[in-house]
């Protein structure tokens, strides 16, 4: 009974991969909302957070629902630490205040979908990873320090990835965008733009997303982000 429920899980899963409110653009740029990810993501993990009150305000005019933004904020903290998510958080609380006192209604955007209790978050972390890079060799992190692994697994991986108010390509920008911002991190940030690009997002629409985080975030870290880029894209192409 226990294998049915997790299978039934993940074909559960597979569906919430594919449909969410921010849907993959056809044509050679990622969406506004999509967009709308990259310099909230950025901003939150360097803790700029007079530029991350301008990143929410242009996300929700872009249409990111509250729930999505919160998401955002949530998930960086995996990867920028619970300081930079919680002053994240007040800071589009003071966000919302604001717009509010003005008249503006953003959407709420829906909650994610309670899961239950009894999940082995073990094998529905190694599942989901393994969705996302496909067969690899063991890092030598995962035999060095076997907890972290189980934490990747357990927490990242399930925990989060569970949540399926934001999809998965919308948390892989959300991580390529925040690992742009936190800089020499090079080997994570490539390996997160293969996920991102396994995930559907297409050359252009990565040059897209670098286009964005040099707009409106840093042209520094923009470049190293197009270099890390066009390794990986030259890598896909053998």
């Amino acid at each position: 009974m226990k294998r049915f429920k997790l299978s039934l899980l993940f074909g559960i899963m597979g569906v919430f991969m594919g449909f969410s409110n921010i849907i993959m653009a056809t044509s050679n740029t990622l969406t506004p909302q999509q967009r709308g990810i990259i310099p909230i993501a950025a901003f939150t993990s360097t803790g700029d957070l007079d530029n991350l009150k301008i990143a929410l305000n242009e996300g929700l005019d872009s249409k990111l629902t509250i729930n999505e933004i919160k998401e955002i904020l949530v998930h960086s903290y995996a990867y920028a630490g619970f300081p930079r998510s919680l002053n994240g958080i007040n800071t589009f609380i003071v966000v919302l205040q604001e717009r509010e006192a003005k008249g503006i209604k953003d959407e709420i955007g829906r909650e994610a979908t309670p899961v239950a209790n009894n999940i082995d978050k073990n094998a529905y972390g190694e599942k989901v990873r393994t969705s996302l890079t496909g067969t690899r060799s063991s890092p030598a992190y995962q035999t060095f320090t076997p907890a972290i692994d189980t934490f990747l697994k357990e927490h990242l991986f399930a925990d989060l990835f569970m949540r399926d108010n934001l999809d998965y390509l919308s948390r892989e920008l959300t991580t390529i965008s925040i690992l742009s911002g936190l800089g020499n991190v090079n080997a994570q940030l490539r390996s997160h733009m293969n996920i991102t690009m396994n995930l559907g997002a297409t050359p252009e629409q990565m040059n897209d997303f670098i286009s964005v985080l040099e707009n409106k975030v840093s042209k520094e870290k923009a470049q190293n982000a197009q270099g890390v880029l066009k390794e990986v894209i030259a890598n896909r192409s053998k």
